[in-house]
C-alpha cells in the first residue's frame, strides 16, 4: 500500500512562477522608503512568515523600520507586476496534480499568502479546483519556517505528517515541512538546493512531473 496519502504543495515558486518577483519588489520597496537589500537579504525573504519576516527587518534597519506599511507597498508592487508580466504555472503542475487526483492521492496548499490573496492567484491560474484544502498563513499562530502550517494542514487532511508529503522551493518553506515530519521533497527555483537542507530532506527533484517517482 502506498505510504503517500496526500501531497502538500507550496504556491510561489513551486507551482506558480512569482518568487521572482518578490526578489524585485522587496528591494524597490524598501529602497522607495530610504533603505537598501542586497539580493541575498530579498532570497532569504522567501515564505518568512509572522512573526519571522517582522524580526528579520527591524534586525536589519532598526525598530523603527514600518514592516506594515512598506509591506503594504511591496504588495501594491507586486500586484503591477503581475498585472504587467502576468503570472505563469511551474512546468508540469496541472500535469501533476491531475496525476495525484486520477491516483486517489488527496492534495492541499500551504502557503505564506493570506486567503484572499491564494484563492484569487489560484483561480486566475485554474488551479484553484485540484485541492482538497487550502491552508494559509493568517489561519496558524507562526509562519514558515514554524511546523505549524504543515502541522495544520496535516490537521485539516486527518492525516499523519509521516503520510505526508511536502513540496517546496525555498529554505524556510522546507525547514517547515521538515520540522511537522512531512516528506519533503525540495524543488529549487530561485536557487540551488543547500546542503545544509539535504540531510533532512526526503528527496530533491529538478521539476513538478519527478514527483510521480515518489508517490506510488
Amino acid at each position: 500500500m502506498n505510504h503517500i496519502h496526500a501531497v502538500i504543495f507550496d504556491l510561489d515558486g513551486t507551482l506558480i512562477d512569482t518568487e521572482k518577483y518578490y526578489r524585485i519588489c522587496w528591494p524597490k520597496a524598501v529602497e522607495h522608503f530610504g533603505y537598501t537589500m542586497t539580493d541575498e537579504q530579498a532570497l532569504s525573504l522567501r515564505s518568512l512568515g509572522r512573526p519571522y519576516a517582522p524580526e528579520r527587518f527591524r534586525e536589519w534597519y532598526g525598530e523603527d523600520f514600518d514592516y506594515e506599511k512598506i509591506r503594504a507597498y511591496r504588495k501594491q508592487l507586486m500586484e503591477e507586476c503581475i498585472e504587467e508580466n502576468g503570472m505563469a504555472l511551474k512546468p508540469g503542475a496541472v500535469e501533476i496534480l491531475t496525476y495525484l487526483r486520477e491516483h486517489g492521492i488527496i492534495t492541499a496548499l500551504a502557503t505564506a499568502n493570506d486567503r484572499e490573496r491564494a484563492g484569487r492567484y489560484l483561480k486566475k491560474i485554474g488551479l484553484y479546483e485540484y485541492f482538497d484544502h487550502i491552508v494559509c498563513a493568517d489561519m496558524v499562530e507562526h509562519g514558515k519556517p514554524a511546523p505549524d502550517i504543515y502541522r495544520y494542514a496535516c490537521e485539516q487532511l486527518k492525516e499523519k505528517p509521516e503520510h505526508c508529503m511536502a513540496v517546496e522551493d525555498s529554505p524556510n518553506g522546507a525547514m517547515s515541512a521538515m520540522r511537522a515530519g512531512c516528506k519533503t521533497v525540495y524543488i529549487p527555483d530561485q536557487t540551488p538546493v543547500e546542503e545544509e537542507l539535504k540531510s533532512g530532506l526526503y528527496a530533491w527533484k529538478e521539476n513538478l512531473l519527478m514527483l510521480r517517482e515518489l508517490v506510488l
